[in-house]
């Protein structure tokens, strides 16, 4: 290839980097621009006056070889911890086990409250919800109003933004495949090992030392010192193609340098998909552009407390289920790397699911820095006065949203992609509009380096969303990730 062809890829998170590692393993020149000044995207750790904590937590564990071989090739053994997967749901005052434990969930609700949940379990089961349409009316036939409100209702409304009763029923389905409370009772007062209906969650999981972004930072060094280039605070704001020809030229790249124009002989792209429709020179037809403004995003921001020793949980974080406090989940970095936090202190981080440019979204950092520090006073989980500093993280595009439209805007955009400039290659999760794992991000752009570099014929759109939750072992499965719930479209 000619000096300034080859490979363009836009994105430095776990898709965007894989794709570069992959290619230049496979002989092929790769060029990384990512428009943030760090590498890693969502994955990435973020450091803060010398601590250290990551955007959602991510747990280190896959089902797919090659991405655990991938994983081990980048950083040598003795820099991921093998740590214990927990997590447990606060619901007023009480920390519940999660998975169910018969005895632990009696305790916590007491004898009064557990005899109304069968009560309402046992309605249910007699007059089930007419309506199972939705994610409201799927649970609570199969669990009873009362457990469904406390475990289920209060939690999925946060994260998604919405009334449980619009969130269609297909996610649930999956989600709680199998599982019922008669399963639910079974498989708590069961020995672990004994359970066979339910897959197990896994126990333990991988984790770098130093968090996720260890990972990133390290490959991004070894692209560079393969002959590629990583370039951050580099936003590629135009692909440029050739009509006729049937396939992209090159992309316009802006930084502190100014804007300029590269050729290339494909483009990789994770940036999300709206965006790449958007950055088409010349312009997508209407309906394709239309297609990508409809698509929707949920946004995230993690405000991470610095606090005493004395209120760290053993949990990786819990999920909060209260309905009286905004956070949805509050992670424990100290529980997931001694290497995150300092002696004496650690760090907790409170997570907010929002819409970008909410009012949420909008508050300055000290005041969302107090905000997150009355919740988790008022929790209980630390005492009045013990923070010690606070940090915001502010991470848009989070989670594509799964609207009634998503699955024909997403086919829209797809056909056109293959018809109009096929060397255009979506991966990972904002670039194909799917919710997943890193992992599923990482396989799409292993089998789209493979494509380019020894003209496979891989549909990495056939890399499926697994039916059961990412991290349960089944044996008969080989796709990889999760899916997310189909909600209402915009009117």
């Amino acid at each position: 290839m000619g000096d300034g062809d080859g490979t363009v890829i836009i994105g430095a998170g776990p898709a965007g980097l894989t794709a570069a590692y992959e290619l230049l393993r496979h002989g092929e020149p790769a060029r990384v621009y990512e428009a943030d000044d760090v590498v890693g995207g969502i994955s990435r750790t973020v450091e803060r006056d010398g601590w250290r904590f990551d955007i959602g937590g991510h747990r280190f564990f896959t089902k797919v070889s090659r991405v655990e071989d991938f994983w081990h090739e980048i950083l040598p053994d003795e820099d991921f911890l093998l740590r214990p997967r927990m997590s447990r749901i606060y619901y007023r005052g009480a920390l519940f086990d999660y998975p169910l434990s018969a005895g632990n969930a009696l305790r916590n609700l007491g004898v009064r409250e557990a005899v109304r949940c069968l009560g309402s379990y046992g309605r249910a089961r007699l007059r089930p919800p007419k309506d199972q349409s939705h994610f409201e009316g799927w649970v609570s036939a199969r669990f009873g109003w009362r457990l469904y409100s406390i475990f289920f209702k209060t939690y999925t409304e946060k994260v998604w933004g919405m009334p449980a009763d619009q969130l269609q029923a297909d996610w649930a389905a999956q989600r709680i495949k199998n599982l019922s409370l008669a399963t639910a009772i079974r498989n708590a007062l069961l020995p672990r090992r004994n359970r066979t209906d339910v897959t197990s969650l896994i126990e333990e999981f991988q984790y770098p030392k130093h968090g996720p972004g260890m990972m990133w930072e390290r490959c991004a060094e070894q692209v560079v010192a393969r002959g590629g280039t990583v370039r951050t605070g580099a936003w590629v704001t135009e692909v440029h193609r050739d009509p006729a020809a049937r396939r992209a030229t090159g992309v316009s790249v802006t930084d502190a340098a100014g804007e300029r124009t590269e050729a290339a002989d494909h483009v990789i792209s994770s940036m999300p998909i709206s965006a790449l429709v958007r950055a088409m020179r010349p312009e997508a037809p209407p309906e394709v552009r239309a297609a990508a403004d409809d698509l929707r995003y949920r946004d995230f921001l993690t405000v991470a407390l610095v606090v005493p020793e004395e209120f760290s949980f053993p949990d990786n974080w819990i999920y909060v289920h209260d309905p009286t406090a905004r956070v949805g989940r509050i992670q424990n970095f100290g529980s997931w790397s001694p290497y995150l936090v300092k002696d004496g202190r650690t760090c907790l981080g409170l997570e907010y699911f929002v819409f970008e440019g909410d009012e949420m979204w909008r508050m300055p950092d000290p005041d969302l820095v107090t905000f997150a520090t009355a919740e988790l006073e008022r929790l209980g989980l630390v005492r009045s006065g013990c923070v010690e500093a606070g940090h915001v993280v502010r991470m848009p595009k989070a989670y594509p949203v799964y609207d009634e439209r998503y699955q024909h805007n997403v086919d829209v955009i797809r056909r056109w992609l293959a018809e109009a400039v096929p060397n255009v290659h979506p991966v990972g999760r904002n670039g194909m509009h799917r919710y997943n794992n890193a992992d599923h991000s990482m396989l799409t752009a292993m089998l789209t380096a493979e494509n380019i570099a020894h003209d496979a014929d891989h549909d990495v759109w056939t890399v499926n969303v697994e039916q059961d939750y990412h991290e349960q072992r089944s044996p008969s499965r080989h796709g990889t990730g999760r899916d997310a719930p189909v909600v209402p479209a915009r009117r």
